[in-house]
């Protein structure tokens, strides 16, 4: 069995579901350390974070990734223990094949690789992970940039090993993500008797209108990069569970993905403005979960994209498509950023799996990124 195979079941052994790390970053450490890294652990309240540079003075390549895992769901339902990693025939079992363990695996692997054949290389190495990024990412990738930022420490070009992929390793590179901004509202009415709805005010029935008018709302056409912002109600909850109540308060859960054609406050302006069109009494709290980030060129898109080619044998659709990442904590210091991963066909489901030629492949194409990123110093 491959070295990256072995690697990767050695980490998906471990169980550690956010923000357990369960000695996966101690591990990487190990194979790190013994190749010329200096290693600096970074323990924020109940989350475990490793930064590991090989360097200090040149620009910085950083792998990023996590090793906290999603719970496994129901045990029954596995066809195999979500964290004794079992291989049958092509593809590797376990909670965290790919969602990350797989790409660290190729990741360290890489590295060491290209170590060898380079071993004094004209850039600086760094690892920043994360038992914090399935959890509530505060205390994860978020901190670790914060002191980095402080000592202004910078990472130049970033690989997020997100799974990435659609159908086969590299098919899809993701150079953005959209923004993430979660409104919370609170519509206020008054609780009353069904039976006398002249003295009591639904508050559901205030809210339709202006909810309907949200949901029909365009709010930007998106650009070459990315779709069109959308809007999404998450959840609604309004009565105590009697038919004749009226309730006296509408709780609404709502989230927008957005594109870099509209801006957080843009959207948090237009829809206080929608409500108070429709005369409601209520309270909004907003949570901004992540800006949106693009890296649309540059030498980390130019090197990926001939690295896959050159291993693959094809060339990557560049998407922003999918959900919020680590990356919206690197990007904004100035870094190019993209994900590149295995398929994540199976990511956060029962029976979690990787295939393993795909990660032979992975381990591959993170090699060549390095290599091109060499030659074009």
């Amino acid at each position: 069995m491959s070295d990256v195979i072995e690697l990767t079941r050695e980490l998906i052994g471990r169980p550690s579901v956010t923000p357990e790390d369960a000695g996966c970053q101690q591990l990487m450490a190990q194979r790190l350390a013994a190749v010329g890294f200096d290693i600096e652990v970074m323990h924020f309240e109940d989350t475990l974070n490793m930064w590991a540079r090989r360097g200090s003075n040149k620009p910085v390549f950083c792998f990023a990734g996590h090793t906290d895992v999603v719970p496994t769901g129901p045990l029954e339902h596995w066809h195999t223990p979500p964290f004794e990693p079992t291989v049958i025939g092509d593809t590797l079992y376990g909670r965290g094949a790919a969602d990350m363990k797989g790409s660290l695996a190729a990741m360290i692997v890489a590295t060491e690789r290209f170590l060898q054949r380079y071993p004094t290389p004209k850039f600086d190495l760094a690892y920043l992970i994360t038992s914090d990024e399935e959890g509530p990412f505060i205390n994860g990738t978020k901190r670790v940039i914060e002191t980095l930022e402080a000592r202004n420490e910078k990472i130049t070009w970033c690989i997020v090993g997100e799974p990435s992929s659609s159908n086969k390793a590299g098919d899809v590179v993701k150079n953005g993500r959209r923004g993430s901004l979660t409104g919370n509202l609170l519509v206020k009415g008054i609780q009353g008797h069904v039976a006398y709805p002249q003295l009591a005010e639904n508050p559901v029935h205030k809210a339709a209108a202006a909810l309907a008018e949200l949901a029909a709302e365009h709010w930007d056409q998106g650009n070459a990069y990315f779709p069109a912002t959308s809007f999404q109600i998450a959840n609604i909850h309004a009565g105590t569970g009697a038919s004749n109540v009226i309730p006296g308060e509408l709780k609404v859960m709502f989230n927008f993905r957005y594109s870099t054609e509209s801006t957080a406050e843009q959207l948090q302006q237009r829809v206080t403005a929608l409500l108070d069109r429709h005369g409601l009494n209520y309270s909004l709290n907003w949570t901004l979960n992540g800006l949106p980030f693009l890296t649309d060129k540059g030498s980390l898109v130019e090197a990926t994209v001939k690295a896959i080619y050159q291993v693959q044998g094809f060339e990557p659709r560049l998407e922003t498509s999918g959900g919020t990442s680590d990356g919206r904590f690197i990007a904004p210091t100035g870094a190019q950023v993209v994900e590149l991963g295995p398929c994540n066909a199976t990511i956060h489901k029962v029976n979690e799996c990787v295939s393993v030629t795909d990660l032979e492949q992975l381990t591959k194409m993170y090699e060549a990124v390095l290599e091109q990123l060499e030659l074009s110093l």
